[in-house]
């Protein structure tokens, strides 16, 4: 069976060459090619205590979550949200591409292992976008992270209740707004008590998980944690 196995990826190896994730150049393994990850600049623990944004010493808040603090009570992304993470996600999402979920959550596990006893719960799509898309990008990786860290997953406990409009091009207080009231949970006991990791690919203002986090601690969560593949950081905020 193993000469076999062997066999038919050699084939496929033939037939369908691993590209790079981001550029799209042939490499020799699934991933990425040297440049492209080179290219990757990686976050993890450190940053915000609140929103993970990357400031310099422990255990502080940047100035937005002093000012306003998140209904969640820390959130941390892999890496940062450039040119080649942009690609990947993009792919994932528009392009037919949900494999490269499992490719995404490499870099999610070891910040995953952080946490005690989490429950992985997906920011969830509205029925009429995963419709459309096929997918729900979140729903996969909470899946893959599910499988690495023998960890429970709920994927339709918290459900988006009403269309969101794209938040791109929206300022912060825009996105809370187009959010408001979007989530609801279905089932309070799946969540009462239990320490939440909530789970996405992209954290932008973090107006999303926000949203997400609050209908979860009325649910009686006990804590929340969001985990990002990626984070965009603003002008004003660079990696130290």
């Amino acid at each position: 069976m193993t000469l076999v196995r062997a066999a038919l990826t050699a084939i496929v190896d033939f037939a369908l060459p691993h590209r790079c994730a981001s550029c799209g150049d042939l490499i020799d393994r699934l991933g990425l090619c040297a440049p492209c990850w080179s290219s990757l600049i990686f976050l993890g623990r450190g940053g915000c205590s609140g929103c993970g944004a990357p400031i310099a010493g422990l255990d502080l808040q940047c100035g937005t979550c002093l000012a306003d603090p998140p209904a969640h009570d820390g959130a941390i992304a892999a890496l940062v949200y450039g040119n080649a993470a942009r690609t990947i996600v993009a792919r994932l999402k528009y392009g037919g591409r949900p494999g490269l979920a499992g490719l995404m959550t490499n870099q999610l596990e070891a910040l995953a292992r952080g946490y005690e006893s989490p429950l992985l719960v997906p920011v969830p799509l509205h029925r009429l976008r995963l419709w459309k898309r096929g997918f729900n990008q979140s729903a996969l990786l909470a899946k893959a992270l599910s499988r690495r860290i023998d960890a429970p997953v709920s994927l339709d406990s918290l459900v988006r209740v009403k269309p969101t409009p794209p938040l791109h091009g929206l300022n912060p207080s825009e996105r809370k707004r187009a959010v408001k009231g979007a989530f609801e949970v279905r089932d309070k006991a799946v969540f009462a008590g239990r320490n939440i990791l909530l789970v996405d690919d992209v954290y932008t203002t973090g107006a999303t998980v926000d949203a997400c986090a609050k209908s979860l601690k009325r649910a009686g969560a006990k804590q929340i944690h969001v985990l990002c593949w990626a984070r965009a950081l603003k002008a004003d905020e660079q990696h130290p």
